[in-house]
């Protein structure tokens, strides 16, 4: 079955409102999700190649080798909605699970355009954003189907401390009594080991990075020079979270004509552009806990450690 897509309505109007509002912090940011047009998304499949990152084939190798056991668990019929789809290529393992018992309605709600368009070629289907879209799944979900959300790939540790229990809280409210929650969550791991994930001596996630500086001069109409940032990824112990930062290597000054912003940098001052908070095993219980859920199964991947955690709505 197919799910409408619906289209932000100012995209370009939102996106310099953010830039604008993030500029103009003391501590200067741009949000993580504007890191995906066309260029960005294509990069970060190449950062899930990388020897380094092992994150994306622990999720994948958990969900190859569990999707039987998943599925098992999700009463039927069942409908799918994925948070966060890419390219959908590893849903496929617990979709094709699914359908031997019966047809299955799958929506993928995605923020980035390029990486739903990979998905709707991947599995004939288009998408919506987040929560709206998981909204209006729940509204046209048939009487007594069970709906089960995937989150995977550790999105959720892209939210700051708090806004992950407020989000999944969201996500609950949504959910009726008994609907499933398949989310992803990677472990904390030494440190060398994460900065090398974030920090990959190809250089790619540093052009993952400093491509949303060029995003923003192509969009958004900015100055940046791009050879005066360098991408900067370093562990803070105090959260439990990799960051990663764009650092001015000199005092300069950046006009963006569309966010109607001038931006004054000091040498060394950075642009903090995403947190990757690293969880243990029992965060993850109190996750579900103060979110409105129980873990009610859980796979973890022993050569780079990562969670696939069964949600239940309680």
């Amino acid at each position: 079955m197919l799910a409408a897509a619906v289209a932000a309505s100012n995209p370009v109007e939102q996106f310099a409102f953010d830039v604008r509002e993030g500029l103009s912090k003391s501590q200067k940011e741009l949000p993580s999700k504007y890191f995906y047009d066309a260029l960005g998304s294509a990069l970060f499949e190449t950062i899930c190649l990388l020897p380094e990152y092992g994150l994306a084939r622990a999720d994948e190798r958990l969900l190859c080798r569990n999707a039987r056991d998943i599925v098992s668990r999700i009463p039927y019929p069942a409908v799918v909605a994925e948070l966060g789809s890419g390219s959908g290529r590893k849903t496929r393992w617990i979709l094709d699970q699914l359908c031997r018992r019966g047809n299955v309605s799958y929506y993928p709600i995605e923020i980035s355009p390029k990486a739903l368009a990979s998905c709707a070629a991947e599995l004939d289907d288009i998408g919506r954003e987040y929560l709206d879209g998981l909204r209006s799944v729940a509204a046209a979900r048939p009487p007594d189907s069970h709906l089960l959300v995937l989150f995977l790939g550790s999105t959720i540790g892209n939210f700051d401390a708090g806004a992950d229990v407020r989000f999944l809280a969201e996500v609950r409210n949504i959910l009726a009594p008994g609907d499933s929650l398949l989310l992803g969550t990677d472990l904390l791991k030494p440190v060398e080991l994460l900065v090398q994930a974030y920090d990959d001596p190809l250089g790619v996630t540093a052009a993952f990075n400093l491509n949303l500086l060029a995003r923003v001069n192509r969009e958004l109409d900015g100055n940046f020079h791009l050879p005066a940032f360098e991408h900067v990824a370093c562990f803070n112990v105090t959260t439990s979270s990799i960051e990663m930062h764009l650092r001015s290597k000199r005092r300069q000054r950046v006009h963006v004509r569309q966010s109607a912003v001038a931006v004054e940098f000091e040498e060394g001052e950075t642009i903090w552009t995403e947190t990757c908070h690293k969880f243990t095993r029992r965060e993850i219980e109190q996750l579900a806990r103060s979110s409105g859920f129980q873990v009610a199964a859980q796979w973890v991947d022993e050569t780079w450690p990562f969670a696939e955690s069964l949600f239940v709505a309680e």
